[in-house]
């Protein structure tokens, strides 16, 4: 019985490790922007729908970043559950 506790602590223990290793990381690396500072860069996925495409003037499927939008102002709204 003793032998089978450890053997879970030890698991349970590296798999918190692990986490820890991954997701520290991340977090470190999630800074709101600067109030007044540039927007970070990121992808975003293209729509299928090919009229909302041609609305946001992308050619390509797949990914595409804000400044690929063909328009003088992007507004960007931001929902958050909490």
């Amino acid at each position: 019985m003793w032998g089978e506790f450890k053997k879970r602590s030890v698991f349970f223990g590296l798999l918190a490790i692990c986490l820890l290793f991954t997701i520290h990381p991340a977090l470190a690396g999630n800074e709101p922007p600067a109030v007044g500072g540039p927007l970070p860069s990121f992808e975003l996925a293209a729509p299928e729908n090919e009229a909302f495409k041609s609305y946001l003037g992308l050619s390509d499927s797949g990914q595409f970043t804000i400044p690929q939008i063909k328009a003088q102002t992007v507004i960007i709204e931001v929902f958050s559950m909490y």
